[in-house]
């Protein structure tokens, strides 16, 4: 059982809120502990799309629209490779559809995991060198520290542009660079940007460049057609969701639910989704996300490129199969994977925490999220090959992930990516030191922060409230929250007035049901997952630690709550 806390709100600002933006007094509150006046509580319930700022104020944006431009009017040959998660595939899938609406044939690939690693390796290099021979090479979500393979590139004759927002290491490539991490202030609004959000900013750029020239493509293509695929990388990257992430994802969900897009209708259909319906946040992380994910873990992630720029509904079916399929086989590989790491887990006690096994490196970053999430603990879950270790790793507030690696460096062969995921490779016999190395860094880190950490792990009640506040207004106001996801959490309620009238239902792997009459006709379901062993007792008064939201389900919705906790009133 978390502790509970609930910090006091302004009273007078909640009503200020409630009174302008026309919400409900529970959410009212919950936007009073996030912002300082109705102003700022307002551009966060409702992003507006102009609210994203110009383009040319991110640092070497304007050069790298102005090279693209370029390339395109002189029919140059451009090789574009994005790494192959989510948001590496929609990031280029993004730009080369862009890029044959101006004419040109960009050529697009995707590292081959198993054979060539991650990102801008430079086995990856040779084979773009090789099939496309490019003039321009853009790489995007991977690069920032390929200093060797942007040397190879400009060797070879090619100009570089890399879009990208991993941490930089000591040394930079010399390219063209889009990076808001290295080039731009800490405060800038789109500092958070994942390279799905940047490379929607370069196509705005490129058109505004076009606009500029009197090119006429710069006013009849409309960036919003990327708003789909920005929000697919935004949401499925774990970047915060705030300012120009918030406008992006927010907008773009409804652009995903719509399925313009045959590659984006067909993977919602096999996903088990209606075209056309509302989309959150879950549904990509859950649904959408892994089927792109899988293939580039398992097999090659030019099938969902493919799928993504597709124009074939008949070929974006038998793709989208291809990678449900994909994930299928996935999940039971992970089901394996998580098994067996979290039993090695246990017999390595302590803050940080690397597991190694003969695992397969396409799936340990999923497997490390589990742990990292069961345990409460920073996880690196280690696979091999015939090349070592490789594996990745996910944290906890408090810990950066990048700065306990750079600790670790000289027992590490390659290792980047954000504060709390990162990927990691090196030899097999340095497992051992790397695991002392990096329980030690976790444990300094964590000492440093360790009121921090505390406060993070209780559920920070929003707002009290009984069943005369749970209302359908109330379900329809906190939709205005979405998406949801980090650095927009979704609300937690403090429900009083609640006493279950009989014993609640236990169902699946240990999670319980109920439902409650609210008064007047009205009742609410409550679900609680993996707390089966702790059942509200009947006909007693609780209070509950909840978040609301509508259940849908075939057209129709019922309002829910999720218990996340309870105590005795």
């Amino acid at each position: 059982m978390a502790p509970w806390s609930h910090r006091a709100v302004d009273d007078g600002l909640a009503r200020r809120i409630a009174a302008a933006l026309g919400v409900s007094e529970p959410l009212a509150h919950a936007l009073a502990r996030a912002f300082a006046d109705e102003a700022e509580a307002e551009r966060h319930l409702r992003p507006q799309l102009a609210h994203v700022s110009d383009p040319f104020a991110v640092g070497g944006l304007r050069e790298a629209a102005e090279r693209l431009v370029r390339a395109c009017r002189d029919g140059e040959r451009i090789a574009v490779l994005g790494d192959y998660d989510v948001d590496g595939v929609s990031s280029t899938a993004m730009l080369v559809h862009f890029l044959r609406r101006l004419g040109s044939a960009p050529e697009a690939f995707v590292p081959r995991r198993m054979e060539e690693g991650y990102g801008l390796s430079m086995a990856a290099l040779e084979r773009v060198l090789a099939d496309a021979r490019p003039s321009l090479f853009v790489a995007l979500d991977c690069g920032t520290n390929s200093s060797a393979e942007v040397d190879r590139l400009r060797a070879a004759g090619a100009d570089v542009i890399v879009v990208d927002h991993h941490v930089a290491k000591e040394t930079r490539a010399a390219c063209i660079l889009v990076n808001p991490r290295v080039n731009d202030p800490a405060e800038a609004p789109w500092q958070s940007l994942c390279t799905a959000g940047l490379v929607f900013k370069l196509i705005h750029g490129v058109l505004k460049v076009l606009r500029l020239e009197g090119d006429s493509r710069g006013s009849v293509i409309a960036v919003r057609d990327y708003l789909d695929l920005a929000a697919l990388g935004t949401i499925a990257d774990l970047v915060p969701l705030r300012q120009e992430n918030r406008i992006l994802a927010a907008h773009g969900l409804r652009a995903l639910g719509e399925a313009r897009r045959p590659g984006v209708r067909a993977l919602i259909a096999v996903s088990g989704m209606e075209p056309g319906g509302v989309l959150t946040s879950v549904d990509v992380s859950y649904r959408l996300g892994p089927r792109i994910n899988a293939s580039g873990r398992l097999a090659d992630a030019a099938l969902p490129l493919r799928l993504l720029l597709s124009e074939s509904q008949e070929d974006c079916l038998r793709d989208a199969a291809e990678l449900d399929t994909l994930n299928r086989e996935r999940q039971e590989i992970d089901r394996k994977v998580t098994e067996e790491a979290a039993a090695q887990a246990g017999e390595h006690p302590g803050e940080g925490c690397v597991v190694f096994g003969e695992w397969h490196p396409g799936v340990v970053g999923i497997a490390a999220g589990k742990l990292c999430r069961s345990l409460g603990r920073p996880v690196i879950v280690l696979g091999c090959d015939a090349d070592g270790a490789k594996g990745s790793g996910r944290s906890v507030p408090g810990v950066n992930l990048v700065e306990a690696l750079a600790a670790c460096s000289g027992l590490l062969r390659t290792y980047g990516g954000h504060p709390m995921a990162v990927g990691v490779a090196l030899d097999v016999d340095k497992v051992p030191e790397f695991r002392r190395r990096f329980a030690e860094e976790v444990a300094r880190q964590l000492a440093a922060s360790s009121e921090e950490d505390a406060s993070a792990r209780e559920i920070e009640i929003a707002h009290w409230i009984t069943p005369a506040d749970v209302t359908d207004r109330l379900f329809d106001d906190l939709e205005l929250l979405q998406p949801f996801g980090e650095g927009n959490p979704e609300p937690v309620f403090g429900l009083r007035g609640i006493a279950f009238d009989r014993p609640a239902t236990v169902f699946g792997e240990g999670n319980f049901r109920h439902q409650v009459s609210l008064g007047g006709g009205r009742r609410l379901g409550f679900v609680a997952w993996r707390m089966a062993d702790r059942l509200p007792p009947p006909s007693r008064p609780v209070e509950l630690a909840v978040r609301l939201q509508w259940n849908r389900w075939q057209g129709r919705r019922m309002p829910q709550a999720e218990i996340l906790d309870w105590r005795p009133a």
